[in-house]
């Protein structure tokens, strides 16, 4: 049986095509500063991410879990940067939201 969280993640992939999906992957990994940088966060071959950027490799559930996961402890590793340079800066840290 199907947990919550499944059934969301199924019906939020049925509302993008496999194109729409692959688009957004190859945005999320040019935020990581592209493959490479990418590769290394992740442990992953950077000829498979180009294979699955390219539409050779199918993009699976499981991927794209571990690739938002990266995301956020990259908000959060930035964030952090930000308030130590607000810090010697002397200036209020950003409102995240």
């Amino acid at each position: 049986m199907a947990t919550g969280g499944e059934r969301k993640g199924k019906a939020m992939a049925a509302l993008f095509s496999a194109d729409e999906r692959r688009e957004h992957f190859a945005y999320c990994v040019q935020l990581f500063g592209g493959t490479t940088a990418f590769s290394r966060r992740l442990g992953i071959d950077e000829r498979a991410i180009r294979r699955f950027i390219n539409g050779e490799r199918p993009l699976g559930d499981g991927l794209l879990e571990d690739t938002a996961k990266a995301l956020r402890l990259l908000i959060d590793e930035a964030t952090a940067a930000e308030a130590q340079i607000a810090a010697t800066l002397r200036l209020p840290p950003a409102d995240p939201s």
